[in-house]
């Protein structure tokens, strides 16, 4: 039994034995002591107590707990019995973190713990968007192509994580910059706060430009990067000769692809000679190397969509559909036909997934490189975690500090819940929804305070035992 509780029932007890009628005891406080606990020395242990800032820590954790708006974080706050800033402090934090530069200690911190506990020396890329609630554009939150096909203002935002999802570096840009432009800044900007020399960068196929490329490679980085499946023809066109479109399950095929897609004159590999090349640097100075492969489940599932595609397409032509020319219809003499030719070579290139790199097949075979492009999915969960659990959209503010502001705050909140997720096996959301209930309340009795405690349960329990953490 909690010593609190115990206390608080001798007390209760001698009262009634001197016969004062037992009266509910007023509870003084209240606060969900074990959360706060949890996520305070989760912050501590990052490092982010290098910013001497209690107004940013609140921010941090509050949306963590409630993601809402700055000013109802106040309210958040004192629900769970935490300390809280007046709201004019919180919003003068927000400007502290820029003139500051709260991020580049954020980035530090968070570079040193993933160095500590995992692994730099890959690094996963990709891009999102965060709306606003806006009508008008300006130089920076500008209407842009958006996966919702949202058409709101926005920002788009670019997120690099180690190979686990762990955050290392955000940024954002124009909401109508194209995904292409946003990878050099985001990489160069990592590697030169942090002096990295070597480094491999994965992205998927949005990134691959034959500019990025380029300045990657002359960086001195190392890349991964998905490849389009229209590029399949040229750098297997050997392939194609000598075996024809027929695959076995899990077939992997090392070989190599122009450097730059858009012209013709150099051959990704030579269609007379059997043997795929195998990529150097010297020797093959205007290609770089390509790992394609085949998997028969993703074959029936490129398949489905075709037909999907093929049904749409069908319909336009017999003129029962009239919608956006889907693919597979072009137009014939005015008339709309089924492109027969572009759906038979979508076909026969069903199941094939390539990979464009610039590592030599000695240091990293063609089973590690599919490996390295296939934990891109930790960086899209690191986006779903920041735009579901920690609601970093829509976005209210309005001046570009505000906004990098904002962005700090999520990303270091972002790096505290994955911190968290993957120290206990179990979801931020999970996390919260356990320790908020547990309640440790003050009660006044005869005068005096007492505390007590709710018991924890084993839930609660199997997360603290996670964390190595002894309740207060």
């Amino acid at each position: 039994m909690h010593e609190g509780q115990e206390a608080l029932d001798l007390e209760i007890a001698g009262l009634e034995d001197e016969g004062v009628p037992q009266r509910p005891a007023p509870i003084t406080s209240k606060r969900s002591a074990l959360l706060w606990q949890v996520l305070t020395e989760a912050y501590a242990r990052l490092g982010f107590d290098v910013i001497d800032d209690e107004a940013f820590t609140q921010l941090v954790l509050a949306r963590i707990i409630e993601p809402t708006s700055k000013a109802d974080s106040v309210r958040v706050l004192n629900e769970i019995g935490a300390p809280a800033a007046s709201l004019r402090t919180m919003f003068r934090s927000l400007q502290r973190a820029q003139e500051r530069d709260y991020r580049s200690l954020i980035a530090t911190a968070c570079f040193d713990h993933a160095v500590t506990n995992g692994d730099v020396s890959l690094m996963l890329y990709d891009v999102t968007t965060l709306y606003f609630e806006a009508e008008n554009e300006d130089a920076l939150r500008k209407v842009g192509y958006s996966k919702e096909r949202r058409v709101d203002p926005q920002i788009v935002v670019g997120l690099l994580v180690d190979r686990n999802g762990f955050p290392l570096e955000i940024g954002c840009f124009e909401g109508n910059k194209a995904e292409t432009l946003t990878i050099i800044p985001i990489v160069k900007q990592f590697a030169a706060r942090h002096g990295i020399a070597d480094m491999v960068v994965v992205a998927d196929a949005g990134m691959l430009s034959a500019t990025n490329l380029r300045e990657l490679d002359e960086a001195g980085l190392r890349f991964i990067v998905g490849s389009r499946v229209t590029k399949a023809p040229q750098d297997l066109e050997s392939h194609f000769r000598w075996h024809g479109t027929a695959f076995t399950d899990g077939q992997v095929i090392d070989t190599i692809t122009p450097r730059d897609q858009r012209g013709t004159a150099v051959k990704a590999s030579d269609p007379t000679r059997r043997d795929e090349p195998v990529w150097d640097r010297a020797v093959h100075a205007k290609s770089w190397r390509a790992v394609w492969a085949y998997s028969r489940k993703r074959a029936v599932r490129d398949n489905k969509t075709l037909t999907l595609q093929e049904n749409k397409a069908r319909a336009v032509v017999a003129g029962e559909r009239a919608a956006r020319t889907p693919r597979f219809v072009k137009t014939r003499n005015g008339s709309t036909v089924l492109d027969e030719a572009s759906l038979a070579r979508a076909r026969g290139l069903v199941g094939l997934k390539g990979y464009v790199t610039n590592i030599p097949v000695g240091l990293m075979p063609a089973g590690e490189v599919i490996a390295s492009y296939h934990d891109l999915w930790h960086v899209e969960q690191s986006f779903r975690m920041s735009k579901t659990d920690l609601a970093a959209r829509p976005i209210f503010h309005h001046t570009r500090d505000a906004i990098e502001a904002h962005l700090t705050i999520v990303f270091a909140a972002l790096a505290i819940a994955r911190h968290l997720q993957d120290a206990t096996g179990a979801s931020i959301k999970k996390i919260v929804q356990t320790l908020r209930p547990i309640q440790q309340i003050t009660v006044r009795i005869a005068g005096h305070e007492h505390l007590a405690a709710d018991p924890i349960p084993p839930a609660a329990e199997a997360i603290l035992a996670a964390l190595r953490i002894n309740p207060h």
